[in-house]
């Protein structure tokens, strides 16, 4: 908890109390129903909190602007974010049942309000979005064709409408259809080592039609 302060220390009372109240929460519904690996729940507000918070290194997102995470697993980046960004609505999807009822049972405990958890395949999705954010759930091929129509054709923020796509290791062939692709080294936001090789991903998407 003192990483995320040290690297947000504008965050409100309301906002910490929800982030000090991760650890419990998820320590609870890990035991029941297993969405961290048990060698990461005690390392929780590195490995997938801040982890997560890296993607507001490089985007705030405005208020009333809209976020899709997709493969959301236990309500990551989504969750994280949306204590930081309440003004932003945030709508996470896994196809796995237990997983978003994990989401959906922290989301009411933390009173996030900004935040619909949803069992559906990223495909169905029909709404657009303004940014969709994901954390490493499939090749980066993949992933644009499941929401390469699910972005907003307003851009509303400095960077375009797009991907924010949290990644490790070398993307250098992953990404080699992407040329517009961006990459931003965690490690220069974090200085934790657990960061040296994480990335985010910026995608920006063609308007629809375009």
């Amino acid at each position: 908890m003192n990483e995320i302060l040290q690297y947000f220390p504008d965050l409100s009372k309301k906002q910490i109390q929800q982030f000090e109240q991760l650890e419990n929460l998820y320590k609870t519904w890990n035991a029941n129903i297993n969405v961290i690996s048990r060698k990461d729940i005690d390392a929780l507000y590195t490995r997938h909190v801040l982890h997560s918070l890296a993607i507001a290194k490089v985007l705030s997102f405005k208020p009333k602007s809209t976020v899709l995470d997709v493969g959301t697993g236990g309500g990551f980046p989504g969750i994280p974010l949306a204590i930081l960004f309440p003004e932003t609505t945030f709508y996470l999807v896994d196809s796995i049942q237990k997983k978003i009822k994990v989401v959906t049972e922290i989301s009411t405990a933390l009173d996030l309000k900004n935040v619909k958890a949803e069992q559906i395949r990223a495909e169905k999705v029909k709404a657009e979005f303004d940014f969709i954010i994901s954390r490493a759930v499939t090749k980066m091929d993949d992933f644009v064709k499941w929401i390469r129509k699910k972005t907003k054709k307003k851009n509303n923020h400095e960077l375009k409408n797009g991907i924010l796509y949290l990644k490790g290791g070398d993307l250098t062939e992953e990404l080699q259809n992407f040329p517009r692709a961006v990459t931003y080294s965690i490690s220069s936001f974090f200085t934790n080592e657990f960061f040296e090789t994480k990335k985010v991903v910026y995608i920006p998407l063609k308007k629809r039609g375009k």
